[in-house]
């Protein structure tokens, strides 16, 4: 995605210049002269495209159950009597709420402080995962931009020492200067590229997995209070 975005800026402006010759231009000429911070941020952006792709994935499928509508049948099963059958739905499927909700329910002929343990020790196992690498996209958007400026630093000091070479026409030393200045300005492209994608997906994952969290906090609270009220004399 990168690759081709920064080709298609470089290319034609290069291309109208060249009059359509054959001579290879923009990101791929740069690439070919200088890889090295190019190729780590390709590394950066592959590790970031799976990191997102495996977090959206993540919260896409094992957060899709409706816990208003999943706990509305745990509560009829549960004023029935019918623990039993509760805890079974709740092994209908590998969820993280299912796996909240059955805590509490394996415990349920036991007292509150039991309950609200089995449960607290559960959801202290399935939070971690919610928020899982989804902080190490701002790391790799700082790191994406660093190593893009670091790439265009060096390139430019390539670039310069190379212009004052002796026995250059002002032709050729057009034409270096032009060059190293592209390619350097590529490798800020691509950092900040990288970066602006970063923070993206952080801000929509991140609010995503709070309202996940959220959402948890206020099925163990429902559960709870549906298992000691019912324990209760005179208990729904």
């Amino acid at each position: 995605m990168f690759v081709a975005l920064l080709s298609s800026l470089g290319s034609a402006p290069a291309a109208a210049a060249s009059g359509g010759g054959s001579g290879e231009t923009g990101f791929m000429a740069a690439f070919k002269e200088n890889p090295t911070f190019l190729s780590i941020n390709l590394v950066v952006s592959a590790i970031v495209i799976a990191l997102i792709v495996e977090r959206a994935a993540f919260q896409l499928t094992k957060y899709r159950v409706n816990s208003k509508e999943f706990f509305a049948q745990i509560k009829k099963l549960v004023s029935a009597g019918n623990i039993d059958r509760a805890i079974k739905l709740c092994d209908a499927g590998d969820y993280p709420i299912l796996q909240l909700v059955k805590a509490g329910l394996t415990h349920a002929n036991k007292g509150p402080d039991e309950i609200d343990a089995a449960m607290s020790e559960k959801l202290g196992e399935l939070k971690p995962a919610v928020e899982k690498r989804i902080g190490s996209l701002w790391s790799l958007a700082n790191i994406a931009t660093l190593v893009g400026l670091l790439g265009t630093v060096l390139g430019l000091i390539h670039t310069f020492g190379a212009v004052s070479a002796p026995g250059l026409s002002a032709a050729d030393r057009q034409r270096i200067l032009a060059n190293g200045i592209a390619e350097a300005m590529y490798n800020t492209a691509m950092g900040l590229g990288i970066a602006v994608i970063c923070m993206i997906a952080h801000l929509i994952l991140h609010q995503r997995a709070k309202n996940i969290q959220h959402d948890l906090d206020a099925t163990q609270e429902r559960v709870f209070n549906l298992l000691t009220i019912q324990t209760r004399p005179g208990g729904y």
